[in-house]
């Protein structure tokens, strides 16, 4: 069985965990660069730096179907982070051929209706048990026990740049790692946010293309902004904001925000991680709320 920690994430993910994995940014694409680097299992296809979507988990020949939101990536510094689409997680993850051991799992306890129990429990339990076996065909991987249990998986497809609700993480000050920040006071990283992320649920963008613009909440205020998009770069106009005053630490935050905007900022997508980087060299990611 796996064991249930209460976890402080490490980076960003406002209740999306994939985030945990570093980015480098690069103007351009919005598609991810499959030639990157990346551990491979025996069938030459790569089981690292992809966001997988958890499709389901089979224990003892009962087949319980995962949430949309469920997913796991394993990077190649040797860390996997998911979300069982309601409660996050992380782990150890080492990688060998086409065998993957992931150990020191930590979980998150939130409780979620839309998430079926038996399902946390038997992705835990298998993820957890030990060595697992992969055959992987490059857009499908299925994760197997010595006992027989599986756990299916499919490549995450780019997220759009418009449209989507990106739920944003604030960049930290200097010297310290970006984190989601909520309207409460709650940095996000215990995953407690209201789902009304319009109330509590932390900063959030979205992009329309017809409009050419951004709207969307930061750490305390709404903001709008005209948004030009070319050539892998996005041209943010002078932002509009309402006028409320927060406590002092997500103002704080919420200034850092501001500094995207009257300006050019690189952008990337890779699958369901927007990474958006300012002339100046401060990078802000975000990832697709589902």
């Amino acid at each position: 069985m796996y064991r249930q920690k209460r976890q402080r994430s490490k980076t960003l993910t406002v209740a999306a965990v994939a985030a945990l994995v570093p980015l480098a940014a690069a103007c351009g694409s919005e598609k991810a660069n499959d030639s990157d680097g990346g551990s491979v299992g025996a069938d030459g296809q790569r089981i690292t730096g992809v966001q997988w979507s958890i499709d389901s988990v089979t224990v003892d020949g009962t087949t319980h179907q995962a949430p949309d939101a469920a997913q796991v990536r394993i990077d190649d510094a040797g860390e996997a982070a998911g979300s069982t689409g309601c409660n996050s997680f992380s782990a150890r993850a080492d990688v060998d051929g086409e065998r993957v051991r992931l150990s020191d799992a930590m979980f998150t306890e939130k409780a979620c209706d839309k998430t079926p129990v038996d399902f946390e429990k038997s992705l835990g339990r298998t993820l957890t048990t030990g060595s697992l076996t992969t055959e992987n065909d490059g857009d499908r991987l299925t994760l197997t026990t010595d006992a027989g249990d599986t756990v299916r998986l499919s490549k995450a497809q780019d997220a759009s740049l418009y449209g989507t609700k990106w739920a944003v993480d604030v960049p930290g000050p200097e010297g310290q790692e970006s984190h989601p920040v909520g309207k409460d006071g709650k940095d996000g990283k215990d995953g407690k946010g209201d789902e009304k992320g319009d109330e509590k649920g932390g900063a959030h963008l979205t992009f329309d293309r017809d409009a050419k613009t951004v709207s969307g909440r930061l750490p305390c205020n709404r903001v709008n902004a005209s948004a030009t998009v070319s050539d892998g770069s996005i041209t943010l106009g002078a932002p509009s904001t309402t006028r409320m005053m927060c406590e002092g630490s997500l103002m704080d935050a919420e200034k850092r925000l501001l500094g995207l905007f009257d300006g050019k900022v690189d952008y990337r997508i890779d699958q369901g991680t927007l990474t958006l980087t300012s002339e100046d060299g401060t990078t802000v990611r975000a990832v697709a709320e589902k």
